[in-house]
């Protein structure tokens, strides 16, 4: 039977602000009462919520997008009887009153459709830098009746590589980036800066061959060659990735953090702002299933255990997106992906990430300890099933409580049995694409 070693005694790092994502599931009929954000977030413990592709296509025509709050581009930048802050105000807020903190994407939602109204390029880049200063005025310096929400994140753009995000030149855009980031970072130097949410890096791992993934590749070299030809900003560079292949994942965070520190950029955060098992081919049902769930599960415990990654953001969190893998799109009841959520985020409030160790391919695992004792999230996503051992060390008594996360319905405790000195082995079943989460409570 294979093992697997938890030892409780010997803490490694803090646990990682992984479990963020992209949005929320706000409702339209609520009004400013949010009930979904505050129950969901709370429950999740979400840590951080990009604001990308808020509310469906043209950011719901009110939310977040520049064009969506400045909706004149010729009007005065410094009157706030330019801006229309209304809804967003109303998302905002409820997402800070859950807990939650906020990476406040400055750009426009993508769009798919035959005509562009948003995505090129703004007329003058200096002023868009002033309309995005004075965004940053209302949320986190209360200008034009706004709040101190102390944002600290404010990404520039999203996926320019890609023609339905960006119209203009690679050239263009870095000169955006450039004007913008300078202006933001010497009005603001206490927010961190960054951009520019980049397609991916498919080009090293499944899509050597495909020209458009060697276009994208090379973008990255050259956006970090101007940062670097000419000291911009970039507190955090960020970039997304759509796979059913963990190892696939673990491939591109690694490149991009040693891509970053070849330029120099060691302190540079490196932000995984858009990941999901990938929806192409029929793929989108897989969010909802224990494909997805196995899968969220795994890249959690790899992101975890590797040190590329600073921040990740699961995308969707839109209740009626086909991007989202934790909501029922018919009932809106929780799935088994959501549940997975649920876990990483009480191992990230134990705090202090343990040593753990598995060498059977497939099979993922990370683990906690905290004041009230400690938890494991265990995954086998596509290594071999069946039943494994798992060997707990540093325990100190108390009880441990089986949980089993399955394609409908709230986890359920499976077993629950009691420590003692003698219990260092738990025998636990790992059947293809499956998750468990294991609760050590100490002894009161």
């Amino acid at each position: 039977m294979k093992e697997l070693l938890v030892d409780f005694g010997r803490i490694i790092k803090p646990v990682k602000e992984l479990h963020g994502v992209n949005c929320a599931p706000y409702s339209k009929m609520s009004g400013a009462d949010q009930p979904m954000i505050r129950e969901c977030f709370g429950e999740i413990g979400v840590p951080y919520s990009r604001t990308h592709d808020c509310q469906g296509g043209y950011g719901g025509c009110y939310f977040i997008d520049i064009p969506n709050i400045f909706r004149n581009f010729d009007a005065d930048e410094n009157d706030e009887e330019s801006y229309d802050f209304y809804y967003s105000d109303e998302y905002l807020k409820a997402i800070v009153e859950a807990g939650t903190k906020i990476v406040y994407r400055l750009g426009v939602t993508i769009e798919w459709g035959s005509k562009k109204y948003t995505c090129h390029p703004p007329k003058d880049f200096a002023k868009w830098a002033r309309i995005c200063e004075h965004i940053i005025m209302h949320y986190n310096e209360g200008w034009a009746n706004g709040f101190h929400f102390g944002i600290e994140y404010w990404e520039i753009w999203n996926e320019p590589e890609n023609p339905p995000m960006w119209t203009g030149t690679k050239e263009q855009f870095f000169e955006l980036y450039r004007v913008s980031a300078s202006y933001l970072k010497k009005r603001f130097p206490n927010i961190k800066i960054g951009g520019y949410g980049s397609c991916g890096f498919y080009a090293i791992t499944s899509k050597k061959e495909d020209p458009f993934m060697q276009m994208i590749l090379q973008y990255f070299y050259d956006f970090l060659d101007t940062v670097r030809a000419e000291s911009l900003p970039l507190d955090f560079f960020s970039y997304h990735l759509y796979s059913d292949d963990v190892r696939e994942m673990t491939a591109h965070a690694a490149f991009a953090r040693r891509t970053l520190d070849e330029y120099g950029l060691t302190c540079c955060e490196l932000h995984f702002n858009e990941w999901n098992v990938g929806g192409e081919g029929g793929g989108f049902h897989l969010m909802r299933n224990m494909i997805g769930a196995s899968y969220a599960a795994s890249v959690l415990c790899q992101l975890q255990n590797t040190d590329y990654v600073d921040k990740a953001m699961y995308y969707v969190f839109t209740a009626l997106a086909r991007y989202n893998g934790l909501f029922d799109l018919n009932t809106y009841s929780r799935t088994c992906t959501y549940y997975t959520l649920v876990a990483f985020g009480r191992l990230f409030r134990l705090g202090s990430q343990v040593l753990t160790g598995c060498d059977t391919d497939g099979v993922y695992l990370t683990a906690a300890v905290g004041e009230e004792g400690g938890g494991v999230l265990l995954a086998n996503y596509d290594g071999e099933a069946g039943d494994y051992t798992l060997r707990l060390d540093g325990m100190d008594g108390g009880s441990l409580v089986v949980y089993r996360i399955y394609e409908v319905g709230k986890p359920l405790p499976e077993s629950e049995v009691e420590v003692s000195a003698s219990l260092g082995r738990l025998t636990v079943s790992l059947p293809e694409k499956s998750v468990l989460y294991i609760e050590w409570k100490r002894a009161e």
